[in-house]
């Protein structure tokens, strides 16, 4: 076990370590965009793609009681925190949304950080899964939601047995959650195909940057 994954953070945390700068510029409330889709369909990566080169978005950093995978750093691609805290932080409303993925691990929004960043005037982006997209439409209906879509189902189971960091149990479950995610679709506003990393990155960012102005 990860000394990261299992140690207890202290209660001021969710509001400080993902903290968006002060921009300095007039404060027009911004809108929030949650970036969702099935399991494997390449969030992250473009999320990451996104933090390489459009520094201007500010990325929400979720926390999450599973272990990190190989190369994840603490505090930038998750807050990896022990079920014991993550319980706590529901208790105490500090997240904009949570949910149990795959049904092993709880994955949550610190709330404190995103109206942070909104009100700051700030383009936001939440990358989360199907069940925490739900959640945010009713706690903050006017955000942008955006699907990420695989450019055909036989590519997207590809694309899962590729990255080769789950064993045959694991697989056979996100592969029966990506289907359940794929029919979601029609309740986002908007689509992209994730056919090629950098292009579905600058379509998302388009959408952003042309609703947020």
């Amino acid at each position: 076990m990860s000394a990261a994954w299992g140690r207890t953070r202290s209660p001021s945390w969710s509001s400080s370590l993902a903290e968006p700068a002060p921009t300095g510029r007039p404060i027009t409330p911004a809108r929030l965009t949650v970036l969702a889709g099935p399991t494997a369909v390449g969030k992250g990566t473009v999320s990451a793609d996104i933090r390489a080169r459009y520094p201007e978005i500010w990325l929400s950093v979720s926390a999450t009681t599973r272990p990190p995978r190989p190369g994840e750093i603490d505090g930038v691609h998750y807050l990896f925190i022990s079920p014991e805290t993550f319980a706590d932080m529901v208790a105490r409303g500090d997240f904009l949304e949570h949910a149990v993925v795959h049904g092993r691990h709880h994955y949550g929004t610190p709330r404190g950080p995103v109206d942070a960043c909104l009100a700051q005037g700030r383009p936001a982006l939440l990358e989360i899964d199907l069940q925490g997209a739900r959640q945010v439409r009713t706690t903050m209906p006017e955000a942008r939601f955006v699907f990420l879509a695989p450019p055909t189902w036989e590519e997207l189971v590809r694309r899962l047995i590729g990255r080769g960091t789950e064993d045959d149990e694991e697989r056979a479950r996100r592969l029966a959650t990506a289907k359940i995610e794929m029919a979601a679709q029609s309740e986002f506003d908007h689509t992209i195909v994730n056919d090629d990393v950098t292009r579905a990155t600058d379509e998302l960012v388009a959408l952003i940057s042309g609703e947020s102005g």
